[in-house]
């Protein structure tokens, strides 16, 4: 039995003379191949046919279109060999493209089979969820089923308790009173928590109290000890000084050592003033304290930058004595008093006298000459 390139042979050696066959498969190619044929019968020289092949001869009828070009009147020799030449190209094109198609074909069998087998897993795993889905739904309907009927037999039993606690009312008078009692004693419940709550709270205060309380003893201990300390100096330190009722003015200073300065002058016979430098009390106060003192102690870590220069100046021009104290302490204001003499304040105060009667004596001149 001959295959089918034997019969291709046979085929083609039968059509290269005029015989039964090759009449018959010219008929069938011409019938089949219409719409090319007619396309053709417009071109009236071999250029056109040329032309016209070359512009179908890439299209996907290219079958009917070398058909209709080689069969066309006008197609020679050379011309019929350009076409056989282009169609054994288009030949090799195509087994080309034939191949890549066939290995695209086997690559899409072989996935397809991998998905078929992807899909029938799938499929299965869908089936076998949805069965255990179905029997989870059965015991689930299974399960409410019996829950209805338990609830059907709890209202049945709730409407027997029902009736038998009003027998049981009816039939035992202190039976309200026992509810009272009940009530009364969750009330109780709930004020013995309340006043636990309070009494929580008013430790938690007293605890802060006593702190709170520690703390002050402490600082008081410590002011008393401070001030015993100042008191200490005080004595431990004795003036021989004795100013003879003199006016000290004490410039500055401590607030909580004020009622200790004042001690100090006074036990050695002074008279004592203050101003705080300019703190509170106003500045033009400063000079006329100053033109009353016969004395001036001046400590000047604790008065303002202006006081400390009046005070200095105002020495300075009327020669009264004043003593600068760096350290408001009542130790270092007894030591600036040890710096002092009797005949320094006998001194100043015969050089005030002095200057007072000179004040004196020029403002009669002036009266007199005017």
């Amino acid at each position: 039995m001959a295959d089918d390139y034997e019969l291709h042979l046979g085929a083609v050696a039968e059509c290269t003379q005029r015989n039964r066959l090759s009449e018959l498969m010219q008929t069938e190619l011409d019938s089949r191949y219409i719409p090319e044929i007619q396309l053709f019968k417009a071109a009236k020289t071999t250029n056109a046919v040329a032309q016209l092949w070359a512009s179908t001869a890439n299209t996907s009828n290219v079958a009917g279109a070398f058909w209709a070009a080689l069969t066309h009147p006008r197609c020679d020799d050379v011309l019929q060999e350009v076409l056989c030449r282009d169609m054994h190209m288009l030949q090799h094109q195509v087994g080309a493209s034939a191949r890549i198609e066939i290995e695209k074909f086997n690559a899409l069998l072989n996935e397809n089979a991998i998905l078929a087998r992807e899909l029938a897993k799938v499929q299965a795993r869908s089936t076998r969820l949805l069965a255990e889905k179905s029997r989870e739904a059965e015991r689930l309907q299974l399960e409410l089923m019996q829950m209805r009927a338990e609830l059907a037999g709890k209202d049945c039993r709730i409407v027997f308790l029902s009736e038998n606690l009003i027998k049981l009312k009816s039939a035992t008078p202190d039976f309200d009173a026992g509810e009272r009692l009940q009530k009364i004693v969750a009330q109780k419940k709930v004020r013995q928590s309340e006043l636990e709550k309070q009494n929580l709270e008013l430790r938690q205060k007293l605890r802060t109290t006593t702190k709170s309380l520690e703390t002050f003893q402490q600082v008081v201990a410590h002011a008393a000890r401070t001030q015993l300390a100042q008191q200490t100096e005080i004595h431990a330190a004795p003036i021989t000084l004795h100013l003879n009722h003199k006016t000290v003015l004490c410039v500055g200073g401590r607030s909580g050592s004020i009622a200790n300065y004042r001690d100090v002058i006074e036990k050695v016979g002074g008279r004592f003033a203050h101003h705080d430098g300019g703190i509170e009390d106003r500045s033009n106060i400063l000079d006329a304290s100053l033109a009353a003192a016969d004395l001036v102690i001046c400590q000047t870590g604790c008065i303002s930058h202006n006081a400390y220069w009046k005070v200095k100046d105002f020495c300075k021009r009327t020669g009264k004595r004043c003593v600068f104290v760096e350290n408001p302490s009542v130790s270092s204001l007894t030591r600036g008093l040890e710096q002092i003499t009797t005949n320094d304040l006998n001194t100043n105060s015969l050089k005030h006298e002095v200057l007072v009667s000179s004040n004196e004596k020029i403002q009669s001149v002036i009266v007199s000459n005017s």
